[in-house]
């Protein structure tokens, strides 16, 4: 809370009071490196006031950048442009006691799941095998494998440089053995290696949460967990966790689950009337 009045005060020295929230709402602070989500109408050049006024008043940032495209391609990966400080995308990222190396120029990370990276970790049972659809670096698994005593995470992503920094950040923590990065695409990755797997699997990807969802059922041991991560747009009105509920339904209908929903909850907002939600969901056959 401290730290979000804080960047207000920032954003409304430099901009003004009024149009203060259109700024620090979009500042995430990864390891010494502050994130600027640009506004799309704001040119990236009235950002660089920003920049110096973080640099300036948090003394444990030491560089600045500014996102310059939305999340894109198979990597889900941004464009960024440097603001300010040093220009060095890499840094070392604390959640939960658990640290990372990141670098945020060649993988997705987001601050803004840290609560749902915890909350997951609570939920998993000593001794459960756990798979991660779409690991990026690895947090959400190796926030799990510290705190729940699993038995495995078999960790996946597609993306060679995260990879790479996923079995970087297993050792960084001490995990081997327990969190298992696997390089491959996870569709094909459980279909060959890891059906009738699982106790629990976790699908944090949006853009593919639906259309992976058979092969994430032939994943678990005939029951178990799903948490599905789901994009939605809900016009004014509309309960988006409802319409979550019901598109993750109609598809595990289509496939003949039996199922039983426990959850669905906002994680965030991504965009006008558009929500990321996520559904925990028992499937019983």
């Amino acid at each position: 809370m401290a730290k979000r009045k804080l960047l207000r005060e920032i954003a409304a020295e430099v901009y003004g009071p009024e149009k203060a929230d259109r700024f620090w709402k979009r500042i995430e602070i990864i390891g010494d490196i502050a994130v600027i989500r640009k506004p799309f109408d704001v040119n990236i050049d009235e950002l660089k006031p920003l920049a110096e006024a973080l640099l300036r008043r948090l003394p444990y940032v030491k560089s600045v950048w500014v996102t310059s495209s939305p999340v894109e391609g198979e990597y889900r990966l941004r464009s960024y442009t440097h603001l300010a400080g040093e220009k060095r995308s890499w840094t070392i990222y604390r959640e939960y006691g658990c640290s990372f190396k990141i670098d945020i120029t060649r993988v997705y990370i987001s601050p803004r799941l840290s609560y749902e990276h915890q909350r997951i970790a609570r939920l998993v049972k000593p001794g459960e095998t756990v798979i991660n659809m779409y690991a990026g670096a690895g947090l959400f698994s190796i926030i799990i494998a510290r705190h729940s005593k699993p038995a495995k995470v078999y960790s996946i992503d597609i993306n060679p440089e995260a990879y790479k920094m996923m079995v970087e950040n297993v050792r960084l923590n001490k995990l081997e053995g327990i969190v298992v990065p696997i390089l491959g695409d996870a569709a094909e990755v459980v279909e060959k290696q890891l059906q009738s797997t699982a106790d629990r699997i976790l699908m944090p990807l949006p853009e593919l949460a639906l259309e992976h969802l058979p092969h994430a059922l032939k994943g678990l041991r005939g029951r178990g967990w799903l948490h599905v991560y789901l994009h939605v747009f809900a016009e004014k009105g509309v309960d988006p966790r409802r319409k979550a509920v019901e598109m993750l339904a109609e598809r595990l209908d289509e496939l003949g689950a039996r199922y039983r929903v426990e959850l669905s909850r906002v994680v965030r907002t991504v965009g006008p009337r558009r929500s990321q939600v996520v559904v925990d969901v028992h499937v019983e056959s």
